[in-house]
């Protein structure tokens, strides 16, 4: 079975400003986790920032790997009703919004430092944090790109998940990262603008909203437990 890839604690780097720690390194001295980032300079995240973002990127994880090994294989493309998505649609969709999600952020990064990052990302991070995780309002539409087409297998969709998340906790390893500066913007009218960070965030937000989906199909009627029944995932 595909396991997590460990996070790596990086060195201090020294500036004319005092100690720098990654993203993932403020965190771990913070709250005495060996493998979590500090930024503190105008436009970088606040220790709060990086432990919640560290946060939801370790707990996310766990919980979407838990909910697919406790689905047996018979009930991988199961689905409650035929407009509803199976498990492993729901777990394709959020591996491929993952790699979209990152690439955007990256992207974010390479574009100017925009000087009016504060008015244009004002209230953006607690708006996502409230709505992408709650399923009981009204749902959007997936856009094309992210929707469940490509059929994965369980380890298909894991190794794309751990490749992802790898990746995007590397680039946190990075000294010096003004995630709040530099923007890009959403496609939704709602969302607007958003920095990096918000970019970042969505990531982890959007699959514990989908893992909540996946719990969803777990509990309708019709699903036989793995380890309830017998099954071995």
């Amino acid at each position: 079975m595909l396991r997590p890839v460990p996070v790596r604690l990086r060195p201090t780097v020294r500036t004319n400003r005092g100690p720098r720690l990654s993203i993932v390194a403020l965190a771990a001295l913070v709250v005495g986790f060996s493998s979590l980032p500090v930024l503190t300079q105008d436009g970088d995240l606040t220790p709060e920032e990086a432990i919640r973002l560290v946060d939801l990127l370790l707990s996310s994880q766990k919980d979407f790997v838990a909910a697919l090994e406790d689905t047996p294989a018979d009930a991988w493309n199961w689905k409650p009703a035929p407009d509803r998505w199976s498990v492993a649609e729901c777990a394709e969709h959020i591996v491929r919004t993952e790699r979209t999600l990152f690439e955007t952020a990256k992207r974010a990064l390479a574009a100017p430092a925009d000087p009016d990052w504060r008015a244009k990302t004002a209230g953006k991070a607690e708006l996502i944090t409230r709505v992408m995780p709650d399923r009981s309002g009204p749902r959007a539409q997936a856009p094309q790109e992210v929707r469940p087409t490509e059929g994965l297998s369980r380890v298909e969709v894991l190794a794309r998940f751990h490749r992802t998340r790898a990746e995007l906790l590397e680039l946190l390893q990075q000294e010096d990262l003004p995630l709040h500066r530099h923007l890009e913007e959403h496609p939704f009218p709602v969302f607007g603008w958003l920095s990096a960070y918000e970019w970042t965030i969505y990531v982890p937000l959007h699959t514990i909203r989908h893992t909540r989906q996946i719990l969803e199909v777990q509990g309708s009627e019709g699903w036989v437990w793995s380890r309830a029944d017998g099954y071995q995932p």
